[in-house]
């Protein structure tokens, strides 16, 4: 389970990460052709490496930009009051789970949600609907089996 402080909880930085999300995607988006999905350039880089392909130079500047900034983040402002009561063992099969969602839908939500919605695709709204039933029958049926 996860909770938030309530108290200490300021949404000027979940609007201002959301206003960066945005026009990050926009600029990959408009400048490069490229969708900002993290499953599909996370995907697209391992898959180069193990054909042992060089992986495209902007895929690798991106996860680099993700890695980095969410480091500088976790260094300088901690999320206050964020704790997890499950076992680790379960987010990590959580977050496997997740993964393997994403490449069956052929993206993730940050691909789908963020990017495929803006350009109005079908399948994408598809996806976002599939990704949120799903996730509320989980977290649902998780909660009342473990909890």
């Amino acid at each position: 389970m996860f909770t938030i402080d309530w108290p200490a909880f300021t949404p000027y930085s979940a609007v201002a990460g959301g206003v960066l999300i945005g026009a990050a995607a926009g600029a990959l988006a408009l400048g490069g052709g490229k969708i900002a999905g993290i499953s599909g350039i996370l995907g697209g880089t391992l898959s180069d490496a193990l054909a042992a392909r060089r992986p495209a130079p902007w895929r690798l500047s991106f996860l680099v930009g993700v890695l980095a900034a969410s480091l500088l983040w976790a260094l300088t402002l901690p999320v206050p009051g964020a704790q997890f009561a499950a076992p680790w063992p379960l987010l990590l099969a959580g977050g496997l789970l997740v993964g393997v969602g994403a490449r069956l839908s052929s993206g993730c939500a940050s691909g789908h949600g963020v990017c495929g919605l803006a350009r109005l695709s079908r399948r994408s709204f598809a996806a976002v609907g599939a990704f949120l039933t799903s996730g509320i029958v989980t977290a649902v049926s998780v909660h009342a089996l473990l909890y």
